[in-house]
């Protein structure tokens, strides 16, 4: 499909953006897909944690559920640890009030489930309410998250024994694997991709996944919202932080806040959101695309490594 098909399938299919919930200390709330659950639009993540200190971490984490947040994005590896450890100390007390989240690169079984207690004892809790697939790169990974033994065994056993009431994958690598899981047919609750307005340009999460992972009512969070800062060479957090979330599907956006003046800032944007219309998002596509050069977006497959593999094509 060419750009002008996509963007016309888009604004015909999946035009609308999704509606608020609710607020949460002045910070709109949308629901997250089938899950029911209401987050709000922006999320604490904890991946940048080693750019400052564990107290400093520790305070940030504390003033974005003060300021409203309830979406809080971790991961076992984040940090050898620490980062979990972090929301571990922070979180006394109001657990229960927030929508947590952990991720998992182990693809066996076993692994996993070793990973899944370890991160509930960094982060001092006996459950998450969303665990994930950590960083989907390869096709022939998802034969051994299948296989007998296979770490998808491990979601479905934690979530039936409630030790994550949601289950989902994330990645960023290739739209492509995350297209060829949402076609294994599995009953997964939620996805993590990056979204922004240069990802259209190339190897597109927006064009190749957006529409599948709506139809399939999953809850969707993205992530990569200013590109690892490479789009403030033309546009502010807030005109970044409007496109991602003014995508249809879209519930909330992860943000990395390692200060408290960042998470005080990323509050006042969701404060103040408004969807932007269709027009505008292609002007922030058209924009974004001149700046688009080969490597931009060094977390994706290089061009020259997509030789022979499979392109999903939609259906």
């Amino acid at each position: 499909m060419d750009r002008r098909g996509f963007l016309g399938a888009s604004a015909a299919l999946f035009s609308t953006p999704l509606s608020f919930a609710g607020t949460r200390n002045g910070i709109p709330t949308r629901k997250f897909g089938k899950t029911g659950a209401e987050l709000t639009i922006v999320g604490q993540a904890a991946g940048r944690f080693p750019l400052c200190t564990f107290e400093e971490a520790v305070a940030v984490t504390r003033k974005a559920y003060d300021l409203g947040i309830n979406y809080f994005d971790n991961a076992h590896t984040y940090w050898d640890g620490k980062s979990e450890e972090v929301y571990g100390e922070a979180m006394k007390g109001w657990r229960k009030n927030i929508f947590l989240t952990t991720k998992s690169l182990e693809r066996t079984k076993a692994g996993a489930m070793a990973h899944l207690e370890q991160s509930l004892k960094r982060l001092k809790t006996d459950y998450v309410d969303l665990w994930q697939i950590h960083s989907l790169q390869e096709i022939d990974e998802l034969d051994k998250i299948f296989a007998p033994g296979g770490a998808i065994e491990a979601f479905a056993q934690a979530k039936k024994e409630g030790k994550a009431r949601f289950i989902g994958f994330t990645g960023h690598r290739d739209p492509n694997v995350h297209a060829a899981m949402l076609k294994r047919g599995y009953a997964f609750d939620t996805i993590l991709m990056p979204l922004h307005a240069a990802d259209p340009a190339y190897l597109s999460f927006e064009k190749i996944v957006l529409p599948e992972a709506i139809r399939q009512g999953l809850g969707i969070q993205a992530m990569k919202v200013t590109a690892n800062s490479k789009l403030l060479s033309i546009f502010n957090v807030r005109k970044c932080l409007e496109y991602s979330l003014s995508l249809p599907g879209v519930t909330a956006a992860t943000m990395g806040a390692t200060t408290l003046g960042q998470i005080e800032d990323d509050v006042r944007i969701a404060k103040s959101f408004k969807p932007l219309d269709a027009p505008m998002l292609s002007s922030l596509r058209d924009q974004a695309a001149k700046i688009q050069v080969p490597g931009f977006e060094d977390w994706k497959r290089p061009a020259e490594q997509r030789a022979g593999l499979h392109v999903y094509a939609g259906g």
